[in-house]
């Protein structure tokens, strides 16, 4: 809106609330009329973003180890290596796990066979309640013990748990590893994502953040669009939670990688399909009963009406941008004065109008 226009609203406004108040008695209206400033509510534009530094991360990632302890025979990657899902990456030797199967194995078949004799005297009443209640559970105590040693065995083995690259080969063959201990890093190959980090005022109003897209500097003028994947429900050591966004390369362009770093720009909305974002002066906004209004200007009556709005962001140039469904571009509101007004008060404006002073905000 251009300053001339600007100053035409604004100079308007104030000789319909002068000549609506200037009727009756004049002392009496005089005194009953408040003194303020007025603005003109503007439309929010690149006050509305916010950045965010963050990094490309592969879509799933793992640190691939075994579950159990021994030396390790063979790793059939290397650093860089394509896996498809369920291929066998590496393997410990497995002589003892195997001995130390077989003879539960052989354990298992021995209680099996005394279990089945005595389950079957008891069923012929040849056998006393004791003794059958300890064949059966000596019988589940080896079949679960069974069971755990051919476990380990298969533990023995490391399988990709998704499609990608091995981004990591962390020992060599012949080796002792502990269980647990990383042996090979995996990410996988599907579509990158980008990790940011929110401080808890952007976190507690992340329903408001919308249009979210990032740059790189390595690919000067090309956005990518994001959208929100998950945000984490707890903050981290640093009081930051992590947001994931998957990226959409535009047509033409190439996919990011993990690794890269990005700047991920923000806008922020008023939190539903009804509300704008707008920008008011920061003397505008007065909080009452626990929300948020303004005063707009009834330029015909010479009064006021309480509008709720939003409190978005607070800008460096004294003002705010402020989320509203009842509030429109080009309305007339209370700059100085706020707090002393009331539903229907009638009042008198203040501004002065000059050349270097547009829009009365002075």
């Amino acid at each position: 809106m251009s300053s001339m226009k600007l100053q035409s609203i604004i100079y308007a406004v104030t000789v319909a609330v002068m000549a609506s108040c200037s009727g009756g008695n004049a002392s009496t209206d005089n005194n009953s009329a408040k003194p303020v400033k007025i603005d003109t509510v503007r439309l929010s534009e690149a006050n509305t973003v916010l950045q965010f530094p963050g990094k490309v991360k592969a879509a799933e990632d793992a640190n691939l180890s075994f579950k159990v302890a021994g030396r390790i025979k063979k790793i059939y990657v290397d650093e860089g290596s394509v896996v498809h899902k369920g291929q066998l990456l590496a393997e410990l030797d497995d002589t003892d796990y195997r001995i130390q199967l077989d003879a539960t194995e052989a354990e298992y078949a021995q209680v099996k066979a005394q279990a089945e004799r005595v389950i079957a005297l008891y069923n012929d009443n040849g056998t006393t309640p004791n003794d059958y209640d300890k064949a059966v559970y000596g019988l589940k105590q080896i079949t679960a013990k069974l069971q755990a040693h051919r476990e380990q065995l298969g533990y023995t083995k490391i399988y990709a748990p998704f499609a990608g690259k091995v981004q990591s080969k962390l020992f060599n063959d012949h080796e002792t590893v502990a269980a647990g201990m990383p042996i090979l890093m995996m990410i996988g190959g599907g579509q990158p994502e980008v990790e940011i980090f929110l401080p808890a005022s952007d976190y507690l109003r992340r329903d408001r953040l919308t249009q979210y897209s990032c740059t790189f500097d390595i690919m000067p003028g090309v956005k990518y669009p994001l959208t929100v994947k998950h945000v984490a429900p707890q903050a981290n050591a640093n009081q930051l939670y992590a947001m994931r966004l998957r990226i959409a390369a535009p047509a033409g362009t190439v996919m990011p990688v993990p690794g890269m770093s990005t700047m991920v720009t923000a806008a922020v909305g008023g939190g539903d399909d009804k509300t704008v974002s707008l920008v008011v002066p920061s003397g505008a906004v007065l909080n009452a009963d626990g929300r948020e209004w303004v005063m707009v200007v009834d330029a015909k009556r010479g009064t006021v009406s309480r509008r709720e709005v939003k409190l978005v962001q607070l800008l460096s140039n004294e003002s705010s941008i402020v989320a509203s469904s009842a509030l429109n571009v080009g309305d007339i509101v209370v700059a100085s004065g706020t707090r002393s007004l009331h539903d229907g008060d009638e009042i008198t404006i203040v501004n002065e109008f000059t050349n270097t002073n547009v829009g009365g905000l002075l």
